[in-house]
């Protein structure tokens, strides 16, 4: 019931019908998955299928699999909570005075959405679920008597509700997995065991709470419906959500793309190609969302003709979606734009990151270099000079985990308030939350160059200890890259003053604000990081970005020679040529045209259908930015500089720290207004 195996292979016959019926004898046209029809139809080559099996070999270092012990675990834990829910609803029922004999029938049970209904979790990561109960259940219900039962479990930990989210949810470690168990309460008198969930007509008259829980089931089953191949559907999503990963654009909560986006824009892919192995829909997804017409939408299929008066994404009818930047559309109803958090920063980084993917899936499918490189991200420290740290502190651990989680949910907020700022040319945030490690001001030796003005303005810089006196402190940094102009004063204070107060009070309007909770934010140079970051951490992020630059000018050379090589192969002979010359001419071209044949597709493939899922427009030529998988490059004297690698800064900003803002706090609003501000001015000569 919880395994979803056997449906997945019911779906595969299916699925394999659809292959065979791709090549049938009497020519008719091939069945159509997604909004338009397949790019290719081509079966997979035999390099392609090494490059698969390749692929498949290089993700095992990265516990991208469990074991089947582990699978049997998660099994047993789901089955255990199903016969807790069927159990609740029974009692439930009888203490509403429901006779035994029909509160025995009325069901309930526990559905799985996410990495696990998807089948592409990786070990130790969390199992998204949903309870569905009958109509005589309550949400007061769950999140009351039910939750006391899960608190009661010998198996259960750190289990605590969160019933104001906008998805309300119970969070929980049951027998070491982390578990989300959402709650669906639906207008029916039974839930059977065999329920689907995809009948829209379960929607009616259901709040708007249920029908968001409702949603994440509903998505995962429509998509695992819409894909022609799972197996390579599968094997292709683990590897995308480990690139995103590495790269640090997995995260919707900041701005990035979630889970549930990633598996989209793959199931995507794998519609455009459906017989294509899972190496060659890696390489056809960074070709195809590198050259994809945003803003125009990615659908998997034709939005369903329901009306249930539910809001659906529709910019002809909603003013607020006509702003949606990378619209990616939830193929259930009601849809909704799964990436309404996405800004223009996020954008930049998220298709920059798209065109070095291609670039470097390129030369893997060139044979030239292993998948390895895929996972490999160039370092974020040194894109920049200039950062906003961001420092969360908290007196007690449960305290911590509550506030930061607040405080990422409203990160993207002062990156708004940051892209505002029309100097600022991009705000990039590392979704990553550091810890701050204390004890460690000695790093500020380990990463002078010996200038003696260094060592002066190093000796006039708060040690590591006075960063901050809370036990409990978070760090997220975000990088800024600046827009050229000289005898520039950017003052930055107004935009972190109004992020730190909403953040402040909103954690007063839900009453989680408590004394010694506090939010910082302050400015600081590259060559200041060891104030707040590990010394030996950032000499792997140097080393790393040096390794990065070197492949980048290696894969420049590369491409620039090949892409010479395919324009060579393609001339016809000179006018007044002898035909012994031209014919030993064309025969070197031939071998040269050989070895880039990979290369040409990528470049020159009619990919029509993968350019918009709206009007299916034929993308332009691709630039030299999409060729060459450029790094951040610098916009003025103060920005990001991939290739930067020396130790002086361009230019000297300045800006007044409040060190003491962190370390006194009393828990009232006022007061963590006034400890929660920094003054950010920047002056750029």
């Amino acid at each position: 019931m919880w395994n979803s195996e056997p449906t997945h292979r019911q779906q595969q016959q299916q699925q394999q019908q659809y292959n065979n019926g791709n090549t049938t004898s009497g020519g008719q046209p091939a069945k159509q998955l997604g909004m338009t029809s397949a790019i290719s139809l081509a079966e997979p080559r035999a390099e392609d299928l090494q490059r698969t099996e390749e692929l498949s070999k290089s993700l095992e270092p990265y516990n991208v699999f469990e074991s089947q012990d582990e699978l049997n675990h998660r099994m047993e834990i789901l089955a255990k909570l199903n016969t807790l829910v069927k159990q609740w609803v029974k009692e439930i029922s009888v203490s509403k005075n429901m006779p035994e004999a029909a509160a025995e029938k009325l069901g309930g049970k526990i559905y799985t959405f996410g990495s696990y209904r998807l089948g592409v979790h990786h070990k130790g990561a969390d199992i998204d679920a949903l309870c569905v109960a009958p109509r005589n259940i309550e949400r007061t219900d769950y999140f009351q008597s039910f939750f006391d039962v899960l608190k009661k479990q010998p198996e259960v930990t750190e289990c605590r509700s969160v019933e104001e989210a906008f998805v309300p949810v119970i969070k929980m470690n049951f027998d070491g997995i982390e578990i989300d168990l959402l709650f669906a309460r639906l207008s029916l008198k039974e839930i059977p065991d065999d329920f689907d969930l995809r009948d829209d007509n379960l929607l009616k008259n259901l709040d708007p709470r249920s029908v968001r829980s409702l949603n994440g089931c509903r998505v995962t089953d429509e998509i695992l419906a819409l894909v022609p191949n799972i197996e390579n559907f599968r094997l292709a999503l683990r590897t995308i959500k480990l690139w995103a990963k590495k790269h640090g654009i997995y995260s919707n909560s900041l701005g990035y793309f979630g889970g549930v986006t990633w598996a989209m824009l793959v199931a995507r892919t794998c519609q455009l190609y459906p017989n294509a192995a899972a190496a060659t829909l890696v390489h056809k997804f960074f070709l195809v969302f590198s050259r994809w017409k945003w803003p125009n939408p990615v659908l998997l299929k034709h939005p369903d003709n329901v009306n249930l008066r539910f809001q659906v994404w529709d910019p002809r009818v909603n003013a607020s979606d006509r702003y949606h930047l990378m619209p990616i559309i939830t193929p259930a109803y009601p849809q909704q734009n799964s990436t309404f958090n996405v800004s223009e920063s996020t954008k930049k980084v998220i298709l920059t990151e798209f065109n070095r993917g291609m670039s470097i899936t390129d030369e893997i499918m060139l044979g030239r270099v292993s998948w390895d490189r895929l996972f490999e991200a160039p370092s974020f420290f040194y894109r920049y000079r200039h950062f906003i740290v961001l420092l969360v502190n908290s007196q007690t651990a449960d305290d911590h985990l509550e506030w930061c989680g607040l405080v990422e949910s409203k990160v993207r907020l002062l990156i708004g308030n940051l892209e505002r700022n029309p100097h600022i040319a991009l705000a990039h945030v590392n979704p990553k939350c550091f810890e701050l490690k204390k004890g460690n001001s000695a790093n500020n030796s380990q990463n002078n160059s010996g200038n003696e003005d260094e060592l002066k303005q190093q000796q006039q810089q708060p040690s590591q200890s006075s960063v901050t006196t809370s036990p409990f402190c978070s760090l997220w940094f975000i990088g800024l890259e600046f827009e050229r102009s000289e005898n520039l004063n950017i003052d930055l204070t107004e935009s972190i003053q109004n992020f730190t107060e909403h953040v402040i009070m909103h954690g007063v309007n839900i009453k989680m604000l408590k004394e010694g909770m506090a939010i910082d934010a302050r400015h600081v140079k590259r060559k200041q990081l060891s104030l707040y970051l590990d010394a030996d951490f950032l000499k792997r992020e140097r080393k790393s970005m040096e390794s990065h630059n070197n492949f980048n000018n290696t894969l420049m050379a590369n491409r620039k020679r090949l892409s010479t090589e395919l324009a060579q192969s393609q001339d016809p002979s000179p006018p007044g040529q002898p035909a012994a010359t031209a014919a030993v001419g064309s025969r070197g071209r031939e071998g040269g045209a050989a070895k880039v044949h990979r290369l040409s597709e990528s470049l020159t493939e009619d990919n029509s259908n993968a350019s918009s899922d709206m009007g299916a427009t034929t993308p332009s030529t691709p630039t030299a930015a999409q060729m060459n998988a450029p790094n951040f490059k610098a916009t003025g004297k103060i920005g990001a500089d991939a290739n930067c690698m020396d130790s002086t800064e361009q230019a000297a900003p300045i800006l007044p720290h409040n060190n003491g803002s962190s370390s006194n706090n009393n828990g009232s609003s006022s007061n963590n207004n006034n400890n929660s501000t920094a003054t950010a001015e920047v002056a750029c000569s």
